[in-house]
């Protein structure tokens, strides 16, 4: 059973299902947070309430659930499943292309909801954290740039070799009281 804090949205056109689809998920330890009846109310939903997963049906009226899929995929908050009768593979492909996590043929049940539910959310958690290793890993890049450009200025400018740069960069950032990336600008801002 889920963690009682994973929140959920429900968009889907047909009022039976949806409301089948609130007390599955309900009854499986997830919050559900809102229910939408068209694609458009949906991505207003998921923008507003940034929940953890949305369930979205395909076919909806005002805009269809992969293209509500795509816009939700942007804000970068949520883990979408896609619930259908509809199992072409053009649109199994152009709902993976939007980011869409897990897919689920209708008519559906509590255990299939589950483990789609369940692999969804941890497969965007895993993919969120993987973007903030990538960013991570990506700015102590740029700082190494930053720092080795403003060993270069301290070498060039007063003769030390590339070690010695180093040490007078470590040592003003400890007196200054500043990251060694700051001290770097500035070299380079100065420069």
């Amino acid at each position: 059973m889920p963690d009682t804090s994973i929140t959920a949205v429900i968009a889907e056109d047909e009022s039976l299902i949806r409301m089948d689809l609130t007390e599955i998920l309900t009854e499986l330890g997830y919050e559900v947070v809102g229910t939408a009846r068209d694609g458009e109310e949906a991505v207003q939903l998921v923008g507003e309430l940034k929940p953890d997963i949305v369930l979205l049906d395909v076919k909806m009226p005002k805009l269809d659930g992969v293209s509500a899929a795509e816009i939700i995929s942007g804000f970068g908050t949520t883990a979408i499943v896609m619930v259908t009768a509809f199992s072409q593979p053009d649109l199994v492909e152009r709902a993976t292309a939007a980011g869409i996590m897990a897919f689920l043929v209708k008519p559906v049940s509590a255990s299939d909801i589950g483990p789609a539910v369940s692999v969804a959310f941890n497969r965007f958690m895993e993919l969120k954290t993987l973007e903030q290793e990538v960013g991570n890993v990506t700015t102590k890049l740029d700082e190494r740039k930053l720092v080795d450009r403003a060993k270069g200025v301290i070498q060039a400018k007063y003769g030390l070799d590339e070690s010695g740069a180093f040490r007078w960069l470590q040592k003003t950032a400890m007196d200054k009281r500043m990251s060694l990336a700051d001290v770097a600008q500035r070299v380079i801002d100065l420069s």
